[in-house]
């Protein structure tokens, strides 16, 4: 999305964080599933590929207050907007609005356990509820690996933890075929066809 197709909004960053901050009142995400306020058109924010977020072209330097707007997150259909009580707002999302950081892993086999966290610390247990998928780009064959955070919100896991991930990867058969994936909370999540092992770029 381009500026020329945002539309003007009186809603700032700041005004819509001090409404947030309001309405919440406990830790972690709000209820931005149960709000239904006016749409006030498109705020000059962005969220990059690398989980920066930036409002008016400059990135927003406090992490408390990227926190905050993570917080108040929605995603509707293939779009982003920030919601509170009163006012709903859209934003430009390059990728997905999480990075994953880093994981942990605690048993082995079908009893392994999967808890990733994003750079807004937030916690996810890979499962059937947050379930995890790889894109692979059908001309460079380069895998992106993604995790549902929470009510659509991906989270996009990073080199690093991905590299980590395919070395305690294993093969299992799925609907006949041999894939090459991780388990997580008994459930086996298939990363690539075992046959097509290497075919994959980094």
């Amino acid at each position: 999305m381009t500026k020329s197709d945002q539309n003007s909004v009186t809603p700032t960053a700041e005004g819509i964080a001090a409404i947030a901050s309001k309405a919440l009142k406990s830790r972690g995400p709000a209820p931005v599933h149960l709000w239904n306020p006016p749409f006030c058109g498109d705020l000059d924010m962005r969220i990059a590929s690398d989980g920066t977020w930036f409002y008016l072209g400059t990135p927003i330097g406090r992490k408390p207050l990227v926190k905050l707007f993570s917080s108040i997150l929605r995603k509707d259909g293939k779009k982003y907007f920030l919601v509170t009580p009163v006012e709903k707002v859209g934003i430009t999302v390059d990728d997905a609005p999480f990075v994953a950081i880093d994981f942990t892993v605690s048993g082995q086999g079908k009893n392994q356990i999967l808890t990733f966290t994003t750079h807004v610390d937030d916690t996810v247990i890979a499962s059937t509820e947050n379930p995890l998928r790889v894109e692979i780009d059908p001309v460079t064959k380069a895998p992106s690996p993604y995790i549902l955070v929470r009510n659509n919100l991906e989270a996009k896991i990073d080199r690093k933890s991905f590299y980590r991930l395919v070395d305690i990867c294993t093969d299992h058969e799925v609907d006949g075929t041999d894939w090459f994936g991780l388990w997580s909370s008994s459930h086996f999540f298939p990363i690539i066809p075992s046959s097509e092992l290497g075919q994959t770029t980094s």
